[in-house]
């Protein structure tokens, strides 16, 4: 089974606000996506930023075979959301964007206005595979990229910019902190025997703190001495599988120029063991072909396909 998570890039329909100014531009995004994914054949994929139901529907009608799909009902202020498209029926288990309890809110902007929830629901769903029930979450985390007051997305100083950094970065902490949660609620503490896993747009490398907090009990990490030392830890633990990418792939978005693999697949113990493969783009396609992003995500306005590469697993 190859199991995935994609950022399609402001998968709207056109005439609004983000999307493609006309059915041209729009159809022509479509067929590059449905190209990927037809290609790439998941048995599960998370999707970020959907911003029309009707667009993930226009999607799925380019694919071949029965889809199922799931979307989470708390989209962010532009729209977007995430979501699942699957080959076997899904059950929704959790769509929440709360914090969990005893986190409180973090500050937002200048004003000191303050957030208790994420900006993008998690949605969490379980199907049936051939070895058996899948729990899966998925996740789009504040993002890096910073935006002003008045809709800016350059600041006025440096100050500025340190600050509105900052208030970035706490959102994406604290809504790591509650992906975690929703985590340990798949898990049930049982990881050694329940297939888990988390994934989705984490907006951060594999060694930044966010992305960190997501693991569990430290120690026992892929290339580690403690991989393949089993403990009570690894009941709660999630293995980030960045390190079986292919080091000249290990990459899913460019960022002015540079290389970054901000979006992840996490596994429970079960299922880390099970993995036989991991990559990003296309199986066996080598240099990824992506766009370079900068400050401004409105100049990729209706562009097609998608400015990430999705990034997957084969388990058995």
């Amino acid at each position: 089974m190859l199991l995935g998570t994609w950022n399609l890039e402001n998968l709207y329909r056109p005439g609004g606000p983000s999307g493609p100014k006309d059915k041209a531009a729009y159809d022509t995004k479509l067929a590059a996506l449905a190209a990927v994914l037809t290609e790439l054949d998941p048995g599960l994929l998370g999707v970020q930023e959907v911003g029309d139901p009707e667009a993930l529907d226009d999607l799925t009608g380019l694919l071949g075979g029965t889809w199922h799909t799931a979307l989470s009902q708390h989209p962010d202020g532009r729209g977007i959301r995430v979501g699942f498209l699957s080959r076997t029926p899904l059950e929704v288990l959790s769509d929440t964007n709360a914090f969990p309890a005893k986190l409180r809110p973090v500050q937002e902007d200048d004003s000191g206005a303050q957030v208790g929830a994420a900006g993008r629901g998690f949605l969490a769903v379980e199907t049936v595979t051939a070895a058996g029930p899948l729990r899966v979450a998925v996740a789009h985390l504040k993002s890096k990229l910073l935006s002003y007051p008045g809709n800016r997305f350059f600041p006025h100083d440096e100050a500025e910019r340190a600050r509105y950094g900052a208030y970035a970065l706490y959102r994406r902490a604290a809504e790591a902190t509650t992906l975690r949660a929703l985590a340990d609620e798949l898990l049930s503490g049982d990881g050694r025997e329940r297939d888990v896993a988390v994934l989705g747009d984490l907006n951060d490398e594999v060694q930044a703190a966010t992305t960190q907090i997501l693991l569990g009990p430290p120690g026992s990490e892929i290339g580690t001495a403690g991989y393949d030392r089993p403990d009570q830890g690894d009941a709660l633990r999630l293995w980030d599988v960045a390190p079986l990418i292919p080091a000249d792939q290990r990459y899913s978005r460019i960022n002015s120029g540079r290389r970054e693999l901000i979006d992840h697949i996490l596994v429970s113990h079960r299922l880390v063991h099970r993995v036989t493969a991991a990559g990003t783009g296309l199986p066996g396609e080598g240099t990824l072909r992506l766009p370079s992003v900068g400050a401004d995500p409105a100049e990729r306005r209706g562009a097609p396909g998608s400015d990430h590469a999705p990034v997957w697993v084969r388990v058995d």
